[in-house]
């Protein structure tokens, strides 16, 4: 079996910072981690590898740096790696960044499953795993906690807001994945040591190849217009009272009055 992950390299998100003339997140200088999403979709590719056998490849698109989340998948357990960088990828929105990693499917070929995390932590817009899907012309799951292979196809748990759908779907499928009872595992020194030796491949424009009008903020229809850091206020009511009951009752007065209840 073979399983492709789609990981991506996030700011820290208390130290996002945003370019006021481009509007794109600034990453330089910024410490980064691997979208904890992204973790959870590693270790769901790990164990299907070790219930079935076969090989896990790890995909990040972005700036040299990002190799760093890539080693780390490789000291968890991923067997091979690849960085997509370019300057002409360089303000992708989701619709340009889903193309490129479809061609990045394309260029590797013969994945039974891609996984991707739900979303990114920057973005929060759960549209890439999605949008790869459709590229591709494949069957999609999302909100996947679980995923099984089962008689030539997949079997995934997806989670919904007050109950669970389990759906079968044929290979390949892509499938986005949240946080559930599978924690992402801890490197090993082994796999650290491992991970340190191992070559990350690196596919450019011209290794892969791809339509330029496509990609960058050409191919992007998404425009950031203003960014603004929301302003919020609370107020603060003491509800006074001898007892919890006289409490309760100047609690149920307050909300009764401000038309809440």
């Amino acid at each position: 079996m073979k399983i492709l992950v789609c990981i991506k390299q996030v700011p820290d998100t208390t130290e996002i910072k945003i370019d006021p003339v481009t509007n794109t997140l600034i990453r330089t200088g910024v410490p980064s981690i691997m979208n904890p999403f992204d973790a959870y979709a590693v270790e769901l590719a790990l164990r299907l590898k070790e219930e079935h056998g076969g090989q896990v490849t790890v995909v990040t698109m972005g700036p040299p740096q990002a190799k760093e989340i890539l080693t780390d998948a490789l000291a968890m357990g991923a067997d091979e790696a690849y960085l997509v960088t370019d300057r002409k990828f360089g303000g992708s929105d989701t619709l340009a960044t889903s193309y490129i990693l479809s061609r990045v499917v394309e260029k590797l070929g013969g994945f039974d499953a891609i996984l991707c995390g739900k979303q990114a932590i920057d973005g929060d817009t759960g549209q890439v795993g999605p949008e790869m899907a459709e590229h591709l012309g494949i069957a999609q799951v999302t909100y996947a906690s679980q995923i099984h292979e089962k008689n030539g196809a997949f079997e995934a748990v997806r989670e919904c807001r007050a109950y669970q759908e389990v759906i079968s779907v044929p290979a390949p499928a892509v499938f986005t994945v949240v946080k559930g009872d599978a924690r992402p595992r801890f490197e090993t020194i082994r796999g650290r040591l491992r991970a340190n030796r191992c070559e990350i491949g690196i596919l450019d424009c011209e290794a892969l190849p791809v339509q330029e009008e496509r990609i960058g903020l050409t191919g992007s229809p998404t425009k950031v217009r203003r960014t603004f850091t929301p302003e919020r206020h609370a107020d603060c009511v003491w509800i006074q009272g001898e007892d919890a009951g006289e409490q309760a009752k100047g609690l149920f007065d307050a909300l009764t009055r401000a038309n809440v209840i």
